[in-house]
């Protein structure tokens, strides 16, 4: 599988406040990019896929309002996750 556990703790680590932190909104952001990136790449192949193109739709909705929550929150935090993940509006 594309990611597996040992994946996501690498992603909360580098990304949220330590290992067992998983609901830290950077964390889950970083997160929702990889298989955002890993589902465009899966529907370049397949381009009628559907039910995987709405999953995409989904998962870009909801990082969309984790960054949204974000800016609002702490805007510092908001432009060092979109820097280090390579994001733009």
């Amino acid at each position: 599988m594309y990611l597996n556990s040992e994946k996501k703790t690498e992603f909360f680590e580098k990304f949220g406040k330590g290992t067992t932190d998983t609901g830290s909104t950077e964390g889950q952001i970083a997160l929702f990019s990889f298989r955002i990136s890993h589902l465009t790449e899966h529907l370049k192949k397949n381009r009628k896929d559907y039910s995987t193109q709405r999953a995409l739709v989904s998962l870009v909705g909801k990082r969309r309002s984790l960054l949204d929550y974000l800016a609002k929150k702490d805007i510092e935090r908001y432009r060092s996750i979109i820097k280090e993940l390579g994001l733009r509006r």
